[in-house]
């Protein structure tokens, strides 16, 4: 371990082998960082959390403080950080409340970009990308792989699926499904997410079945329930089909529509 002499460690953190730590850092209380897990200087860690192997945080950032929620009362919540986590400078994750999950998670493979800020009881998946800026209210929750662009804003309790991006600059209100493109001050749908889903793998097939999915779904004239009753018949034991089918009827703020039809599902 590598602890900077100027920054203050209380004693019951614990700190796993090749752990570094920066200047002018206060890490105190409940805390437990893995293994190869870098921190910078001015990092300020609070309360219970919890870090895994092989993260970098940066300059500035302030994990596990109090949540900025009127009715928190001092209840014990932490922040879980999954392995190979990336956290810019000036991010801020703070604690869960007793309202939710008493939890806020950040799978593992995420990147933060500066100034992120992911509020209380979140839950961000694996391989979830925040570029600068990008804010989640609380109880927020991202699938794996989403992107949600610079200076855009999720809206408490929405969620947005895996495998999509939220562009720059927009404001997500309702829920965002997965596969898809959403943008705009209150965001709309643009169809599905082609690039990020070729370069997580995703086959010519798999993808045309999504595309093919979405049109019915959201350009066609059928009845949300009438789309999805011919989904079900036509791409069954689909997974990706019947992912995007479950997140559509566990919906509780609505989906958001396509920009053609500016129609709230």
């Amino acid at each position: 371990m590598k602890i900077h002499p100027t920054s203050v460690v209380s004693k019951e953190v614990i700190l796993s082998e090749d752990v570094e730590i920066g200047a002018f850092c206060v890490v105190e209380g409940n805390i437990k960082i893995g293994k190869g897990t870098k921190i910078g200087n001015r990092v300020t860690l609070k309360g219970k959390v919890t870090i895994g192997e092989n993260c970098r945080i940066y300059e500035g950032a302030v994990i596990g403080e109090e949540p900025q929620h009127l009715k928190y009362s001092g209840e014990e919540s932490e922040v879980l950080i999954g392995n190979n986590v990336v956290i810019r400078e000036y991010v801020t994750v703070h604690r869960g409340t007793a309202l939710d999950k008493m939890k806020t998670v950040i799978g593992d493979g995420c990147m933060l970009m500066a100034y992120a800020h992911i509020a209380h009881d979140c839950i961000v998946g694996k391989g979830v990308i925040m570029a600068n800026c990008a804010t989640l209210g609380g109880h927020v929750e991202v699938g794996d792989y989403a992107f949600i662009g610079g200076l855009s804003a999720v809206h408490q309790w929405a969620r947005v699926g895996a495998y999509a991006m939220v562009g720059g600059l927009s404001g997500v209100s309702l829920d965002i499904p997965p596969f898809t493109v959403a943008s705009g001050q209150h965001a709309y749908l643009y169809g599905i997410n082609t690039v990020g889903l070729e370069r997580n793998g995703f086959s010519k097939e798999r993808i045309s079945a999504i595309k093919k999915a979405y049109r019915l779904l959201f350009r066609s004239n059928l009845l949300k329930t009438e789309a999805i009753k011919k989904l079900r018949k036509e791409f069954e034991g689909n997974k990706d089909i019947e992912f995007m089918i479950e997140f559509l009827e566990t919906s509780k703020r609505g989906i958001a529509s396509d920009k053609k039809r500016k129609k709230a599902m």
